[in-house]
């Protein structure tokens, strides 16, 4: 691909990858968007769940399928190296774009929370869920985790070096913040239907799945280095020790 081609590609993924993202926040907390996972005309519940499941096993397979090492080495034959990241978060972002537009709620009430003093805190923990996840995404790079580091490296005749292992900032309480961010958001809602419980148990299934195969390619590019951090540091639960 010629460098301004490769850096207009770049640049879309990044932007597209912004907006399926900010959308992630007004979809699971019912905020300012046309569409989110509580509101439009609902399907029959039987229907619902079954739709609701693809959506939600097609996007984990995607973005856990195409993370893993031995994937990029065949992926990297068909496209360019310095492409592969943008790629991923290009269709990691129609993946969810695919969810968003397809999604089925199920209103079924699970829980609600009365209490506006809890109301508060509920949301207080949803935006917090968000900001750690924004915060530890920059303390690692955003611009590599979105592709836009090697696509610039490429157009400039550089080589790319990744970013080595570090544990800056949330990294020093527990080993995945992005996840705990994520995981917070999803769960902290004073109204818990169905549909939303779908959403956070496959989410929080996912991620749970997903941690050790990510934890053993960073323990096969980083080494002993990777493993002291593993043993002293929480998984998601800050103060806890070892490999939780």
């Amino acid at each position: 691909m010629k460098k301004p081609a490769a850096r207009l590609y770049g640049a879309l993924c990044f932007l597209l990858s912004v907006a399926a993202f900010l959308y992630l926040i007004g979809f699971t907390g019912n905020l300012l968007v046309p569409k989110s996972i509580d509101t439009s005309k609902p399907s029959p519940p039987a229907a619902a769940l079954i739709i609701d499941s693809a959506l939600l096993s097609l996007f984990a397979l995607q973005h856990s399928l195409m993370a893993r090492q031995w994937f990029k080495r065949r992926w990297t034959q068909l496209i360019p190296p310095p492409l592969e990241r943008s790629t991923y978060t290009f269709l990691a972002s129609l993946s969810l774009g695919l969810l968003y537009w397809q999604w089925r709620p199920i209103t079924q009430t699970v829980w609600s929370i009365p209490s506006p003093p809890l109301h508060t805190a509920l949301y207080a923990l949803f935006c917090a869920g968000w900001i750690i996840t924004f915060v530890a995404s920059a303390l690692v790079s955003a611009t590599e985790l979105f592709g836009l580091s090697q696509v610039r490296s490429y157009v400039e005749d550089k080589p790319h070096t990744p970013t080595g292992f570090k544990t800056p900032g949330l990294y020093k309480a527990v080993r995945h913040p992005i996840y705990l961010g994520l995981l917070l958001a999803f769960w902290s809602v004073p109204v818990m239907t169905l549909g939303h419980l779908l959403f956070s148990s496959v989410m929080t299934a996912y991620i749970l799945l997903a941690i050790p195969l990510e934890e053993r390619d960073l323990l096969a590019v980083f080494g002993e280095a990777y493993r002291r951090y593993r043993l002293r540091t929480p998984m998601l639960l800050p103060f806890l020790k070892g490999p939780r």
